[in-house]
């Protein structure tokens, strides 16, 4: 039987197409193997390198149980008034991070840095990160300490934080001291955090890769190359974790909450601030209509960038001794 032209060509035209469909399909194979296996190795040396990172760790200052688990507080000189300091969101290393900090102050003030739940070497923890947790924990860790008199200086988001703790425990708070700290009417923090991703970045080991690409976040900062060795171990150990996911999904009810809130008039404000935040021209008079709250508030604009206290130590520790002198003499 003779298969007429048309039918032969058909039969060519199928088999050709049946070949195309083979080796798109086995080049579709190729790589989703080689994705599969480069997600395996990458997965496989994060969690090679973070056993080996850990080991490498060096342990500072002394730990607090509290609701059993650990929180780690750094304590440093032995001056007559003591400052707690508390850290932005996302600082990986507070105690480290506050380094050049404690040292302008400890001479003079005994300063006490708690490293929240989540942060530092303070243990991890899923317990919501609500203002009123954060601040219960903070609280909690000072009282087994015997501190109960004291300065709170915090740093960004600690002005959210420190707000509602003066107004819990007023007479426990000499003065509250912000390094340009968070205002609760500030602009932009509804955002939606892409959490669900970033939860996936950290569990796959991409967040290591990401982060090896993008190169040492801490290179251009003034600190030595063993501290800064340290805060990329611990950057690398905390990255993601459980804590600060949930503190990223509380952070705008924790703004919101906060806007009810004031500083009661009775307690010394002393906010440094970003001379010039180019992202937010309102900055420096949002914290001067939040000095006006205290009967003693005072805003000190400062040249630097968000972490003022990583170039303007020595300016920070200087102007809240001139701060707390004057209001001495004023209540005297």
């Amino acid at each position: 039987m003779i298969v007429p032209q048309t039918e032969d060509m058909n039969i060519k035209n199928r088999t050709r197409a049946q070949k195309v469909r083979s080796i798109l399909l086995k080049i579709a194979g190729a790589i989703i193997l080689a994705v599969v296996l480069f997600m395996a190795v990458i997965f496989a040396v994060d969690k090679i390198s973070s056993r080996s990172e850990q080991k490498r760790i060096e342990h500072y200052g002394q730990q607090v149980s509290i609701d059993g688990k650990n929180m780690n507080v750094l304590i440093q000189g032995e001056g007559e008034e003591t400052i707690v300091l508390l850290p932005g969101y996302g600082t990986a290393a507070p105690a480290l991070d506050f380094k050049s900090l404690i040292e302008e102050l400890s001479p003079s003030y005994k300063v006490v840095v708690v490293e929240p739940f989540g942060y530092g070497l303070s243990d991890d923890t899923k317990k919501d990160r609500s203002t009123a947790n954060i601040v219960s924990e903070v609280h909690e860790a000072l009282q087994s300490l015997g501190i109960d008199r004291y300065i709170l200086m915090g740093h960004s988001i600690a002005g959210i934080y420190g707000l509602d703790y003066v107004n819990k425990y007023p007479d426990e708070v000499i003065a509250f001291a912000g390094i340009d700290s968070s205002v609760p009417t500030q602009s932009g923090m509804d955002v939606k955090f892409p959490i669900n991703k970033l939860k996936f970045l950290k569990n796959s080991g991409l967040a290591r890769l990401l982060l090896k690409v993008s190169g040492d976040p801490y290179a251009q900062l003034p600190f030595d190359d063993e501290t800064k060795k340290q805060m990329n171990l611990i950057m690398l150990k905390n990255l993601y974790n459980s804590s600060s996911m949930n503190e990223m999904e509380h952070i705008y009810p924790n703004f919101v909450a906060a806007q009810n809130l004031r500083f009661p008039e009775s307690i010394p404000l002393l906010l440094f601030v970003q001379a010039h935040d180019m992202a937010r021209e309102d900055w420096i008079s949002l914290h001067e209509e939040q000095a006006k709250e205290s009967r003693y508030g005072k805003v000190i604009p400062l040249e630097g960038d968000h972490y003022l206290h990583h170039t303007r130590s020595i300016e920070i520790a200087e102007g809240l001794k001139e701060f707390m002198n004057d209001i001495g003499s004023k209540v005297k």
